[in-house]
This record gives C-alpha cells, sequence and structure tokens, in this order.
C-alpha cells in the first residue's frame, strides 16, 4: 500500500502563505493521481484540491485563485501552495491517494 506523509504546516497570520508537501511511497507514483483534502475542527473532512498524472488540476471554489497544487515526478511528492490564507483556512491538510491518507500537516491562520 502506499505510504504518504505530509509536512510544512504551521501557524500563519491572514494574508500569509504556506507551502505544503507530500511525500509518496511507490515506484509508480508518476501515475498517481494525487488528492489534498482538509478537516477543520468540528467539521467533516473536504476536498480541497486534486492533480491527475497527466498534470490536470482542479480545486474546491473557497480556495480556487489562492491555492496551486502541484507535483514533482522525481522526487515522488505533490506540493500544496497556499497564498493569501484565511482563518478559515484553519484545518488539518491531508493527501490521499489510491485510498491511502496521510496522518495530515496542521496549519493554524490566526493573528
Amino acid at each position: 500500500q502506499v505510504q504518504l506523509v505530509e509536512s510544512g504546516g504551521g501557524l500563519v497570520q491572514p494574508g500569509g502563505s504556506l507551502r505544503l508537501s507530500c511525500a509518496a511511497s511507490g515506484s509508480i507514483f508518476s501515475s498517481y493521481t494525487m488528492d489534498w483534502y482538509r478537516q477543520a475542527p468540528g467539521k467533516r473532512r473536504e476536498f480541497v484540491s486534486r492533480i491527475t498524472s497527466g498534470g490536470s488540476t482542479n480545486y474546491a471554489d473557497s480556495v480556487k485563485g489562492r491555492f496551486t497544487i502541484s507535483r514533482d515526478n522525481a522526487k515522488n511528492t505533490v506540493y500544496l501552495q497556499m497564498n493569501s490564507l484565511k482563518p478559515e483556512d484553519t484545518a488539518v491538510y491531508y493527501c490521499n491517494t489510491l485510498g491511502a491518507w496521510g496522518k495530515g500537516t496542521l496549519v493554524t491562520v490566526s493573528s
């Protein structure tokens, strides 16, 4: 089974930026569709962004224009660049592929 490890979370002020990373095991990473999800306190886990093996992307309306997903197949890593962060972006961020989930990384947006 694929193993996923997220990193890059932290505390940032509103309007700031963070870049999350998700490192994946597996020799065929380049063929995986990779998703980012998030779960805010007391809320259900929600979809954030997706990148396919061909590089096509899509985003939740709440992050469109602020977040950018990308991948580096040589490093088996997917990234989520988050700009213009808002307090409502506070959540644990998870990556997902092929039914596997990482443990998540906490993003806190607060002044």
